[in-house]
């Protein structure tokens, strides 16, 4: 088994495939992985000899294809990017979401462990804001995007006024 080999953006898609009509339909199939990832049977046969080689699937030509306990961590973790970022893209910049989807797939196979870490903790702060609103700052921002031009910042307003009554 190549365990140390780093799998490519395309094989890490075929494991998230995988993941999901696993999770979705029970099973999952070469001509279901086909279709979902619009590839000709071949390529999937191909990538899954791959994948099994390196240890991720246990896979049986014509049959059902299985993520080893490895290619169940792996998969789980490229799903975990996935809905992160696709979460900061569509909720926090409001991307469109068929865009943000695209981008979110794109991202997902580059970025870096730090960054992954740091994006995620921004997530989960924004989610713990407490009027549980979006944030008056991002609203700030997407008063610039659409303007370009700044909101008066409320904190900087009311500093200014405490130093003219003090």
């Amino acid at each position: 088994m190549k365990k140390d080999k780093k799998l490519s953006s395309n094989m890490e898609d075929y494991l998230e495939a995988i993941a999901l009509l696993k999770k979705e339909k029970g099973i999952a199939r070469v001509r279901d992985i086909s279709r979902l990832l619009n590839v000709e049977a071949s390529s999937v046969n191909s990538a899954l000899n791959n994948l099994s080689e390196s240890g991720f699937v246990i896979h049986e030509r014509y049959g059902y294809v299985e993520l080893t306990s490895e290619g169940e961590k792996l998969a789980e973790s490229i799903q975990k990017k996935h809905e992160i970022l696709l979460k900061f893209l569509t909720e926090v910049l409001n991307i469109d979401p068929r865009i943000a989807t695209e981008d979110a797939c794109k991202m997902e196979h580059s970025i870096s462990p730090q960054t992954f870490k740091k994006l995620t903790k921004f997530i989960e702060f924004i989610e713990t804001c407490p009027d549980g609103d979006r944030p008056d700052w991002l609203k700030s921002f997407d008063h610039y995007f659409k303007t370009g031009k700044r909101l008066r910042c409320k904190v900087r307003q009311l500093k200014q006024k405490t130093k003219v009554l003090a």
